[in-house]
């Protein structure tokens, strides 16, 4: 699995994921840091970078996930996020390296879902109670503060 930043020609994999129009997913790879997992020929090394390209020069990574986030005042806010277990945590790292990078936090609020909730505690995130509702459901805030960063 390799982490490479978003491109247009993922937004119609990404939009697929997340039941989204792709030109949504478009400008949310335009507007935010967007980071993808693939797999592929050649992609399934950590160190990989041969940038999933097989024997035609054709791409030929698959997007196991991604993360979304930007930054305002003192934190990297995750916007959007999906992908396997394997995938979740290896993409979280992201917003957390520039986090830490920027003496920032990073807070996420995601519907209440046990699996993610595990997912993100199991990335280093804390809950810090509940968030706002989201389209009628009920939503929790996770936050990595700064000073966990290091």
């Amino acid at each position: 699995m390799r982490i490479r930043d978003a491109l247009e020609s993922d937004a119609e994999a990404l939009a697929t994921a997340i039941d989204r129009p792709r030109g949504v997913v478009k400008d949310m790879i335009h507007d935010r840091s967007v980071r993808v997992a693939v797999t592929g020929d050649g992609g399934n090394s950590d160190d990989d970078d041969s940038g999933g390209e097989n024997s035609e020069g054709e791409d030929s990574s698959t997007v196991a996930g991604f993360v979304a986030f930007d930054a305002r005042g003192d934190i990297v806010h995750v916007t959007d996020f999906d992908g396997d277990d394997k995938a979740i945590p290896r993409l979280f790292e992201e917003p957390r390296r520039f986090a830490r990078r920027e003496g920032m936090s990073v807070e996420v609020v995601v519907p209440d879902d046990e699996r993610t909730g595990e997912l993100l505690e199991d990335a280093g995130f804390e809950s810090v109670g509940p968030g706002p509702r989201f389209e009628g459901r009920r939503t929790t805030r996770y936050v990595v503060d700064s000073a966990d960063l290091d």
